[in-house]
């Protein structure tokens, strides 16, 4: 397997493992042989349904790909201010013609199981979401040759990550689609000055690892790429960019919706999982989001059936449409071709800059 985070694809470019059924083995191995790092999502799966989409891309690929894995969640969330918002969206199931969800499911996620089946079968690259391993299960992965990487939101976690034993961080702005991966999902940090932006925060993680980064958020042109690496980004993830391709496993209306001019803009909003996460804004953020609780995964089992049934009807409304600040600029190509026009921008932009720009494997060790 690469021991260095360069030597794992052509270009440095890795598709965001987007948990929900985005990322599934078609998608990965289309990037990945196009010459990107493809990532399979097993947040919100079993341990088993993990092991078989691993099975699934390496009968559709030999290159190297990477998992995320969510970390368990502790047990925060107030059941009084659960069955208050549960009340707020009785409306929704009226509506909707369903039930609301049991709020007491799993909250670790099936992690125990995953990380067995990983030590036991190896992948290339595991990358962990919502907290930072211990160093025993960071150490274990080492081990069998398997690469780590721990998204970060702050320079604080960057440097837990790497005390703990990471060999990298993904530093993770807040203009990224979906959930933010902070280690501590803190309410009363809720407001529209809660993340910084990727590159302010690029540059305080950069003062204060020594480990290679990946920068993510809101990326979606080559020349944004060369931004990033310039900024000493080793490569750079993309999600949003990705979840319009064919490939992607995303509902079709989550699809349409990334570029339909009715959806204008995004927000952080607690809607629909009960953690912040970024999304188009629509009739169920609008009405429910000031409500939500902090009741991380509660929120996401009491809203799936909803979810589903708004699904069923056709309804972009009733959606969770996760996406980055830069999803107006998503472009409905094949996923390696993609690929090709990201690398070809990010070389024209190299071009344009002349001799001296930060190149691919010069934003840190590696």
């Amino acid at each position: 397997m690469p021991t260095a985070l360069t030597d794992f694809c052509r270009y440095p470019i890795v598709q965001a493992p987007m948990a929900g059924g985005g990322s599934g083995p078609e998608l990965a191995a289309a990037v990945c042989e196009a010459g990107g790092l493809g990532f399979l999502a097993a947040g919100y799966k079993t341990a088993d349904g993990m092991y078989q989409e691993i099975k699934q891309l390496r009968g559709q690929t030999r290159r190297p790909f990477g998992v995320n894995l969510f970390m368990p969640q502790p047990s925060l969330a107030d059941a009084s201010a659960v069955e208050v918002y549960r009340e707020q969206l009785a409306g929704e199931t009226a509506w909707y013609e369903t039930e609301l969800g049991d709020v007491n499911g799993p909250t670790d996620d099936g992690y125990e199981a995953k990380l067995a089946i990983l030590r036991d079968d190896p992948v290339p690259m595991v990358s962990f979401t919502f907290g930072c391993p211990s160093r025993a299960v960071l150490d274990a992965f080492a081990k069998v040759g398997t690469y780590t990487v721990v998204t970060v939101t702050t320079a604080a976690e960057a440097q837990a990550a790497q005390w703990s034993g990471a060999d990298a961080v993904c530093v993770q702005g807040v203009e990224a689609g979906g959930h933010q991966g902070t280690h501590r999902d803190d309410p009363h940090a809720d407001g529209t000055s809660s993340g910084l932006g990727l590159l302010t925060l690029l540059a305080q993680v950069r003062e204060t690892v020594q480990i290679p980064v990946i920068a993510a958020g809101g990326l979606m042109r080559g020349s944004q790429i060369a931004a990033v690496l310039a900024a000493g980004a080793s490569m750079a993830q993309l999600g949003t960019a990705f979840l319009i391709t064919p490939e992607s496993g995303a509902n079709p209306l989550h699809k349409q919706a990334l570029t339909n001019p009715l959806f204008t803009h995004t927000e952080l909003t607690r809607a629909f999982s009960g953690r912040p996460a970024r999304g188009l804004v629509n009739r169920f953020l609008r009405e429910h989001g000031p409500y939500a609780p902090a009741a991380y995964p509660a929120v996401h089992y009491l809203t799936s059936p909803v979810r589903k049934a708004a699904a069923k009807a056709g309804d972009a409304q009733g959606l969770n449409l996760w996406a980055g600040q830069g999803h107006r600029l998503a472009r409905e190509l094949p996923a390696g071709q993609l690929v090709a026009v990201l690398a070809a921008e990010l070389d024209a932009t190299r071009a344009a800059l002349g001799p001296g720009d930060a190149g691919y494997g010069t934003g840190g060790a590696v």
